[in-house]
């Protein structure tokens, strides 16, 4: 007997007799026939036992199966538009593979976040969690499938630096052979390089920042994808960005409509990001903001707030440019028209989630890196390798980072980033 899953079903597999192998989901009876939701990790289907259709000891497991016991059931499919996925499946025989040793702790009521958190190795297998990490993964897949096929390189950057890249306050500092390490901020550094040698580049990988932020936008450890391009100024690099967060959407409108109901997103606000994104500088912002009655000054840095209110003058993502010098890191290249501020940009997402991308045109200029190395505190010879980089052969070149995890809280709807990651890591959570 062909052995199916459930997400493989289709109008040709209508009056087949199929094997299903997974976990009951849960039960319930209605006297001489009772019903069982079956799920294999691809999706959920109905299953119907009816007395004397499915066998005398298959009938009879309706008292004795548990939420999660992991089951082979045998039977007929058949069209059922009310019924999840749009079929159904007469059971007419259920193996037990293995009852569960005790009450499964995650039950259909209410359950606390901490709760779940604690419990997130079970918590996965429920519908939404379910839904979350396919969209995730279908996220993960358009941004591996759009630089390869734009002819980028996946260059891996290492986890363990011997320097920082976004500021000294935000390292995990751990102990390598008698000497300090620290678990990367970034691998854009690394990427400047490969940029050098493969004219575009990219690595996608975790990143570990020890802020001490309990916000509902933060993780100590998160996935960031990390394109770099030379010959490429600011200009194009916004564009690099928008592109990519385009073919995004559109790539999850097409392939996990249902995991969206599932989370009832509203799809129609993510339609509206399917074409160009507005732009507007740093400087506009802040009269923006002072209108609004604000008390930001320029020069200030953005906070939540200050995120929130912008990127609500729009229905789409919107990219902010030309932030001042002093706020951005050292890498980044002054405007040569005006050194107050950098040639970088914010990319911030509608609906309250803002920053998911940020990127600059580098600094190309050897003394002036050398400067701000000094002024910063940084250990020169760290850099050096970096520097290599402006000695030899060193072009214009831009390139930008986005965070994962943002990105798919955005596009889910998610009021929390810790539900974006199979195992989140916060401040106060190491386990599981």
């Amino acid at each position: 007997m062909k052995t199916v899953m459930v997400n493989e079903l289709n109008d040709s597999y209508c009056g087949e007799s199929i094997q299903m192998k997974g976990w009951v989901y849960n039960t319930r009876s209605i006297g001489k026939i009772w019903f069982l939701i079956f799920r294999d990790g691809t999706g959920l289907i109905q299953g119907v036992i009816v007395k004397n259709e499915a066998s005398e000891e298959t009938f009879g497991l309706e008292s004795k199966l548990n939420q999660e016991d992991s089951i082979i059931i045998e039977g007929i499919i058949r069209k059922e538009n009310r019924s999840i996925g749009g079929f159904e499946i007469g059971i007419k025989n259920i193996e037990v593979v293995n009852h569960v040793i005790e009450e499964y702790p995650i039950s259909p009521k209410e359950h606390g976040t901490d709760f779940l958190m604690s419990n997130r190795h079970l918590w996965i297998r429920s519908k939404r969690q379910n839904a979350i990490m396919r969209i995730r993964h279908q996220v993960s897949k358009s941004i591996r499938d759009f630089f390869d096929s734009n002819g980028f390189v996946l260059i891996d950057s290492p986890i363990f630096t011997a320097n920082a890249v976004e500021g000294t306050t935000s390292l995990f500092e751990v102990d390598y052979f008698e000497r300090s390490a620290f678990l990367t901020q970034s691998g854009q550094l690394y990427q400047e390089a490969s940029a050098s040698a493969f004219g575009k580049s990219y690595c996608f990988g975790p990143c570990f920042r020890a802020e001490k932020s309990k916000t509902r936008r933060h993780l100590t450890e998160f996935w960031m994808v990390e394109p770099e391009i030379a010959y490429c100024d600011i200009n194009e690099n916004m564009a690099w960005a928008e592109k990519l967060l385009i073919y995004i959407i559109n790539n999850v409108l097409k392939n996990k409509e249902s995991e969206l109901k599932t989370l009832d997103r509203d799809i129609n606000k993510l339609k509206l990001c399917t074409s160009s994104f507005p732009r507007i500088s740093y400087t506009e912002c802040i009269k923006i903001l002072n209108d609004s009655g604000n008390q930001i000054k320029w020069g200030d840095d953005f906070g939540s707030p200050e995120e929130t209110y912008i990127a609500e003058k729009f229905d789409k993502p919107v990219i902010v440019y030309g932030f001042p010098s002093e706020i951005k890191a050292f890498y980044m290249k002054r405007d040569p028209e005006n050194d107050k501020v950098v040639l970088g940009m914010d990319i911030l997402a509608p609906e309250g989630y803002g920053e998911i991308v940020g990127g600059s045109e580098r600094e190309t200029n050897l003394d002036i890196l050398l400067e701000r190395i000094k002024n910063e505190k940084l250990n020169q010879s760290d850099y050096e390798w970096f520097l290599d980089l402006r000695r030899f052969g060193s072009v214009q070149h831009s390139g930008f980072g986005m965070g994962l995890e943002r990105v798919v809280a955005w596009i889910c709807g998610l009021s929390h980033i810790r539900e974006t990651i199979p195992f989140a890591r916060t401040m106060t959570r190491l386990n599981p």
